[in-house]
C-alpha cells in the first residue's frame, strides 16, 4: 500500500470529442452527493493513473481484510482465542477487615 503514490475515486469518461481532442469528466459519490469534476486532457493521463491507484488499493485492503477474517475464524474454531478481561464494576469494592 505504501508503494501507492496516487489515488483517486470515481470514473473517468469522455465527455465529448471535437477537433481539438476529447473533454473529461470525473464523477464520484462524494458526501452523499454524485460531483462531476471536468478534467483537462493535459491531466486526463494523470486521474488515470490516480483512480488506478485507489482500485489497487481497495484490492488490497479487501485481501487483508480476508487474510485477518480467515485467521480470527480459525483462531475461534481451535479456541485460542483468549477470554476478554473481566469489566471493571463502576461501584467501588467493600474490602473485609481482617480483625
Amino acid at each position: 500500500m505504501a508503494q501507492i503514490q496516487t489515488m483517486e475515486r470515481g470514473k473517468l469518461s469522455v465527455l465529448r470529442e471535437s477537433s481539438a481532442g476529447p473533454f473529461y469528466k470525473l464523477q464520484a459519490w462524494e458526501n452523499g452527493k454524485n460531483v462531476t469534476r471536468y478534467i483537462p486532457r493535459e491531466q486526463a493521463a494523470a486521474v488515470q493513473e490516480a483512480l488506478q491507484g485507489y482500485a489497487q488499493f481497495q484490492e488490497l485492503t479487501a485481501e487483508y481484510a480476508r487474510q485477518m477474517i480467515a485467521k480470527t475464524r480459525a483462531e475461534i474454531a481451535a479456541g485460542s482465542k483468549k477470554k476478554p478481561p473481566p469489566r471493571n464494576s463502576s461501584s467501588p469494592r467493600i474490602r473485609k477487615s481482617s480483625s
